[in-house]
């Protein structure tokens, strides 16, 4: 069984990795990722506090991109379990190599035979027979990490309850092996697009974070930091637009990212102003359910002297 080292620091004893919250702003703007001052003061906190960020929020608002950033900002390893209905801790955690085990006992058993049982066990329960998950994987780390749960709205309970208790200790439990304790504690981000209601338990393990759509200035400058070649007067116009969808009933409101897809469209053919027909032809790469295309489309058609003022409502709307 391992333990921790009376010699050593606790891992829950790092140096903080930022100095300060506009610190850490502009450092995420230096990898074009545009914080805003809450979303830089929670990472802030979650990194002095030793605490994970629960992101919440709609999909493609940019949860998952946070953490990328954040990685990229540290010059750290991320690691990342894509959660999905039916996850268990084999594929999460760890799980053992039989396919191995089996050939080794089976040479070992031809090459002494009569070989004491405990001796084989001893070895085909070592490291070399284990197959690191992402969520051991974080916790053996010595290299700087950040750990992305994603979407774990996606799993059931029981695996909600095995990332509950390896994140409060940072620790895990291999029958075989005893326990392992996390050398360094990694900054951690789960994402949640609200599938489902997640535990109070796990709520409370973690910071906070809700990250909505960007309001239009905001929207703006992502486009013109994202894609290359757009003038400010196009980013403006496609603000203007999406911010005006955005407000219609629809299915599934355009995400930031499909917002990119489109400026970048439009840039490629060469668009300098959207009209109404413009809008219509390429209204697929911001929505993706037909329902919604038709709805838009009317929309469209109806308003087509909005769109000199950059949306399909006006913009006091």
């Amino acid at each position: 069984m391992t333990s921790q080292d009376p010699t050593n620091p606790s891992p829950f004893d790092a140096e903080p990795r930022f100095d300060s919250v506009e610190e850490l702003r502009t450092a995420l703007r230096n990898v074009d990722y545009l914080s805003d001052e809450g979303i830089a003061g929670i990472v802030y906190l979650a990194d002095r506090l030793g605490k994970p960020i629960l992101v919440e929020g709609p999909a493609g608002t940019g949860k998952t991109q946070l953490a990328k950033s954040v990685a990229e900002v540290l010059g750290a390893r991320l690691i990342r379990l894509q959660c999905y209905e039916g996850l268990d801790e084999s594929k999460a955690l760890y799980e053992w190599n039989y396919k191995k085990q089996l050939l080794r006992i089976q040479a070992t058993k031809s090459d002494t035979e009569g070989q004491n049982w405990d001796e084989i066990e001893d070895d085909i329960f070592s490291d070399e027979f284990l197959l690191e998950r992402p969520l051991l994987e974080a916790i053996r780390a010595t290299d700087p990490v950040v750990l992305l749960i994603d979407e774990v709205d996606r799993v059931e309970v029981e695996t909600e309850a095995l990332l509950l208790e390896i994140l409060s200790d940072y620790q895990v439990s291999i029958p075989e092996l005893g326990t392992i304790t996390a050398r360094q504690i990694p900054m951690v981000f789960l994402t949640s697009n609200n599938t489902r209601e997640l535990s109070e338990a796990l709520k409370r393990r973690c910071l906070y974070l809700h990250v909505d759509y960007p309001d239009m200035e905001r929207e703006k400058e992502i486009v013109l930091t994202k894609v290359p070649g757009l003038t400010e007067s196009l980013a403006d116009q496609i603000a203007r637009v999406v911010r005006s969808i955005r407000q219609l009933e629809l299915k599934k409101a355009p995400s930031v990212s499909e917002t990119i897809d489109w400026a970048r469209t439009l840039v490629l053919l060469g668009v300098e102003q959207i009209d109404a027909e413009t809008a219509t032809g390429t209204v697929n790469i911001l929505l993706k359910y037909q329902s919604d295309i038709q709805k838009v489309v009317k929309e469209f058609a109806a308003e087509q002297k909005s769109f000199s003022r950059g949306g399909i409502l006006s913009p006091e709307a």
